[in-house]
């Protein structure tokens, strides 16, 4: 940190003199290509909704993490959050409901389950909403380490399976044919998911970071004429959003997740509009 910090310093930009501001860039630098990658996933794989069922689950396990006095809930929370996932596909890969149908029982379930925890014996909630929120600003080193080594996880799987999981997506029948396991692929792809919503969850907040898990990829497609640029201009759309968002919530004093994902929705209304033209 003590490296990043220094070169924080050579810029003269006035929110980079203070420390908890140069965390949360770095944070943001790490986000962008792991939100930016983790969307093409998603978008691809017709999960929008899901990740917002993760987020559910990911407080579930935060509130048993603290009923049980866990020191740090948030490892709770991703034990919780995996185990939410594996059992999601499992049951997919077993029923024929559709897979919206089953995010919605799962989803409902994990945010009834997590506020009965909450709230047993008569405790507060209150002490959960940084949760809802978030706060980038008050994210800490150990964080921003666990955030790289997700994205350097994340870029692993993306540069190994992206192809299988693409095929997988859009034609099950043709990867399954083709020797590629479709059960273990979506079983890995759904514990990703749920690793990097459970991790950023205290930073960018419950209430939006499913349209951080969506956006990105959703503005991309309206532009990209082929897979390569579908990818780069979704973390190209990540990046842009995340800096621009955190320097709008240091000069308005505004929460950062919500003008981060502001600024994707403006990226998505305006590559909306040069599809428009372009068509």
């Amino acid at each position: 940190m003590s490296i990043w910090y220094w070169l924080c310093e050579l810029l003269p930009i006035e929110m980079l003199r203070w420390d908890f501001m140069k965390n949360a860039l770095l944070a943001i630098l790490l986000m962008a290509p792991l939100f930016g990658l983790m969307s093409t996933m998603i978008v691809t794989g017709r999960m929008s909704f899901f990740s917002d069922a993760l987020g559910h689950s990911a407080f579930t396990g935060i509130a048993i993490g603290s009923i049980f006095g866990i020191a740090f809930p948030i490892w709770g929370a991703v034990a919780f959050s995996v185990v939410f996932a594996l059992l999601f596909s499992y049951v997919r890969s077993r029923s024929n409901q559709a897979a919206d149908t089953l995010i919605g029982v799962f989803s409902s379930t994990a945010v009834a389950l997590g506020i009965f925890i909450a709230t047993l014996g008569g405790g507060s909630f209150t002490k959960y909403n940084k949760y809802l929120i978030g706060d980038i600003l008050s994210i800490t080193p150990a964080e921003i380490g666990a955030l790289a080594a997700t994205l350097v996880c994340v870029a692993a799987f993306w540069v190994l399976c992206s192809n299988r999981l693409t095929l997988t997506s859009v034609h099950p029948q043709l990867a399954s044919s083709r020797g590629i396991p479709v059960h273990f692929s979506q079983g890995v792809f759904t514990t990703a998911i749920a690793v990097v919503v459970t991790l950023t969850i205290s930073s960018v907040g419950l209430l939006i970071l499913n349209s951080l898990l969506v956006l990105p990829a959703a503005s991309a497609r309206n532009i990209s004429r082929n897979l390569k640029q579908y990818h780069l201009f979704s973390v190209l759309f990540a990046l842009v959003s995340g800096i621009g968002g955190l320097i709008c919530s240091y000069y308005l004093e505004v929460s950062a997740g919500a003008a981060i994902s502001l600024m994707l929705a403006m990226c998505f209304a305006v590559s909306f509009c040069f599809r428009k033209v372009r068509a």
